[in-house]
């Protein structure tokens, strides 16, 4: 199984994206700003290819077994993203709610200096409903594709 994160606008602090799976629109996505050199939690994923598994330990298992109760199986865990640790897919608003992590949701602003999306929750439980058996059997990828610089 395939995720595709499509950027498709950014400005100095956030970059919207398109999710897909397996070819199917699911949700947008927001992470930070572009960098050439990673600046800790201001720097998205480098575009590239990447597996996904789940993590079951850590602050945002914790509270996402509380959040989404049997659902909740782990976090969706990017893995080997070169400089960067505990990457994960997970719910929030805007470029404050992430330190280089793939937000999720319904709904997106894309005007440059306030862009954010909105519908988190709900988008979260749709792409993680669709992924979620894929990851546990290790089977599922993700790609980010630039398509914004």
């Amino acid at each position: 199984m395939h995720i595709e994160v499509q950027r498709f606008v950014s400005d100095n602090d956030t970059t919207i994206s398109k999710v897909y799976v397996d070819g199917q629109f699911v949700c947008f996505g927001l992470e930070d700003e572009y960098r050439a050199v990673k600046l800790v939690h201001e720097t998205r994923i480098p575009a590239g290819n990447y597996q996904v598994r789940l993590r079951c330990e850590g602050e945002h298992h914790i509270k996402y077994q509380q959040r989404f109760g049997a659902m909740h199986r782990g976090m969706l865990h990017i893995q080997n993203v070169p400089g960067f640790e505990y990457i994960l897919i997970h719910c929030g608003n805007t470029q404050a709610d992430t330190s280089g992590c793939l937000l999720v949701g319904s709904g997106a602003i894309t005007e440059k200096g306030n862009m954010s999306i909105s519908g988190s929750g709900a988008a979260y439980v749709k792409l993680y409903g669709m992924v979620v058996s894929a990851a546990a059997d290790k089977v599922l990828d993700i790609t980010f594709v630039d398509g914004d610089r």
